[in-house]
């Protein structure tokens, strides 16, 4: 219990910053799950009918990382770690957001 203690923290979660040389700080976060099992029956033997204990436990720890926060110059971005889309329509619904910023920023610069 201890050791799944000091691996299920928050910096488990959300990492540990770390900084490139050009001034870009990443901080990777993770979905954690663990689980726990136990179990055990209590018995006679057969030959001396005395009362006999089998038991067991077990646990386990699952981290998955999930983001990256991205900081650069003042601006935060977050980047998903996602499987590659598996079609077309997939491909087309994850470049949305992509399309819309750029064309949002591409209409605020003709204003200006």
């Amino acid at each position: 219990m201890q050791k799944m203690r000091e691996m299920i923290d928050a910096n488990t979660i959300v990492g540990e910053p770390i900084t490139t040389a050009d001034g870009i700080t990443l901080i990777p976060v993770s979905k954690v799950s663990f689980g726990f099992v136990g179990g055990g029956s209590d018995f006679t033997q057969k030959h001396d009918h005395k009362s006999g204990f089998g038991g067991g436990t077990g646990a386990g720890v699952h981290i998955t990382p999930v983001a990256f926060v991205v900081a650069k110059n003042g601006d935060v971005d977050i980047i998903y770690v996602t499987p590659t889309p598996l079609t077309t329509v997939d491909r087309i619904i994850e470049t949305v957001p992509d399309v819309i910023d750029k064309v949002t920023d591409f209409l605020g610069k003709e204003k200006e």
